[in-house]
């Protein structure tokens, strides 16, 4: 007979030292899951992360205990959408419909950045599945650079010539440069 399993969505945070993800792992795998996934850094001396782990549906609430016993870390447990699951994979077997978009920014650094692409993004219905973002030294200067990589994915019928029309505006509005590639599913 074969088990039910189901998948986690863990976020995890806490103070960051040496060992953390080996204190993680070894409780996720003590208890049969299976990490799938997952996003982590350290930011300002915090680490923070985010892991899908698949497991048993009847071990599930044990493994959710046992991670609220690490010491020094908060991790809180999400059940994934049962819909989400199946949308990596059409009825045919091929990867789903939509486009794959990557968005690359830089420019100096300011408040709203961040707000003003995403507000563009949400405008035209395209999701943002990834985002990264750090600041660096700009080169012969003191100024500091803001920059961002984004994957994104669209409906196929996104006016890309649009999309691109108004970040090009709001890139002059916001003194950055952006570029919009779209990229290929494998």
């Amino acid at each position: 007979m074969s088990q039910t399993t189901i998948s986690l969505i863990l976020t995890v945070i806490g103070d960051d030292r040496p060992g953390l993800v080996g204190e993680l792992a070894a409780t996720i795998s003590s208890h049969g899951g299976n990490w799938l996934q997952s996003s982590m850094a350290q930011l300002a001396g915090q680490f923070a992360g985010i892991v899908e782990v698949e497991i048993a549906a009847d071990k599930a609430d044990a493994l959710q205990q046992a991670l609220g016993q690490l010491s020094g870390l908060r991790v809180t447990a999400a059940r994934a959408k049962a819909e989400k699951l199946c949308e990596a994979v059409s009825p045919g077997g091929t990867a789903p419909a939509g486009r794959r978009l990557k968005l690359a920014l830089v420019g100096h650094d300011r408040v709203g950045i961040v707000r003003e692409v995403s507000m563009v993004l949400a405008n035209h219905a395209v999701n943002v599945e990834s985002l990264e973002t750090h600041t660096s030294s700009a080169p012969m200067s003191a100024a500091v650079l803001f920059h961002a990589t984004a994957e994104l994915t669209a409906a196929p019928s996104l006016d890309a010539g649009a999309l691109t029309r108004e970040l090009e505006r709001i890139s002059n509005d916001l003194m950055v440069d952006i570029t919009l590639d779209e990229t290929i599913r494998a």
